[in-house]
């Protein structure tokens, strides 16, 4: 969606952003920039310069469905194309609405580890990395089981190992209730308002939902970081760590992701990068993705909810094909 004359609204918190045109723009700022969650930022605050910057600049905008007849997302609940450097919202379906993430929370929570933690530092399991709901995806690992945050990332990402959430929380703030409360400090900083988490892997909870919308915030957020990319694009992965013996544990772990396995075919000058599965019998199958052109140009894409892991990969194609128009 470029900007066009029509009204936006777009609120978040105590602010209102009115754009009643390209360029043309008024805020209603009832708060200060101390604030913990602020709509804007002062440019050059060490010169003290009055400069403000919108919340949403350099963001994707969009209030409305967009939703092209060449694209099926007849059997999903949500779903949004966008193009991360131009701005634009090719396609939108349901973007505000409040569903289950699944795994795809495990982005946000590789976010916050990677803005708060060093990779390098040792994580230690403790006993609840085997407190899963039954049927919960695990990578195996168990109490007093010892390995670097960087691998602990890389099985989590990868293998979408929810003993791996539980581990990297606990190493990073004490506890898995403490971590969720980062997660949701840092879904707001996002202004991804519509978002709140109670853990770090996504298995059900009523209390643990998303949108669409916000996780393409927590995505854009993600990718800055190099390690995140590498990670989300690798199809497979293996790794030595230490038992509670010290003995030492190989694992090799593959990518659920069925574009990266060659399992799902990508459109003609469309590259996908990586990205992140998910799937619970609340949330159904969800899929977000990072995706080049042809002009090495960046897109993310998400699908929460579509009825089957077929439906998926089928509208997930459509809507990547939408790139090419």
């Amino acid at each position: 969606m470029k900007c066009t004359s029509k009204k936006l609204v777009l609120a978040a918190s105590s602010l209102v952003l009115f754009l009643t045109g390209c360029g043309q723009a008024q805020y209603a700022m009832p708060y200060t920039v101390d604030s913990e969650v602020s709509s804007f930022r002062i440019i050059n605050q060490e010169e003290k310069s009055e400069t403000a910057e919108p919340f949403a600049a350099g963001l994707c905008v969009v209030n409305s469905n967009i939703t092209p007849e060449s694209v099926d997302m007849s059997n999903t609940s949500g779903a949004g194309l966008f193009d991360v450097n131009r701005h634009n919202v090719l396609y939108a379906k349901n973007i505000h609405e409040r569903l289950y993430p699944a795994s795809l929370t495990k982005v946000m929570t590789a976010l916050v580890a990677l803005e708060n933690g060093s990779v390098d530092s040792m994580l230690t399991a403790s006993a609840n990395v085997r407190n899963l709901e039954s049927g919960a995806q695990v990578c195996g690992i168990k109490e007093g089981d010892q390995m670097t945050l960087d691998q602990a990332l890389h099985l989590l990402l990868i293998n979408s190992a929810n003993d791996a959430a539980v581990m990297i929380a606990e190493g990073i703030a004490g506890s898995v209730e403490a971590f969720a409360d980062m997660m949701n400090e840092k879904a707001l900083s996002l202004g991804a308002t519509n978002t709140h988490f109670v853990n770090p892997h996504g298995l059900s909870n009523e209390e643990h939902y998303t949108t669409v919308y916000d996780m393409y915030l927590i995505m854009n957020a993600a990718v800055d970081y190099s390690l995140f990319n590498e990670i989300i694009g690798m199809d497979s992965y293996t790794t030595v760590y230490n038992d509670a013996n010290n003995a030492p544990k190989e694992i090799t772990v593959n990518n659920s992701n069925y574009y990266l396995r060659g399992e799902a075919e990508v459109p003609s000058g469309i590259t996908v990068l990586g990205g992140k599965t998910g799937t619970t019998s609340a949330a159904g199958s969800c899929l977000m993705l990072i995706s080049r052109d042809s002009g090495s140009n960046p897109y993310i894409s998400v699908i929460l909810h579509a009825e089957s892991r077929d439906v998926l990969y089928t509208q997930m194609t459509d809507l990547l094909e939408e790139i090419n128009k």
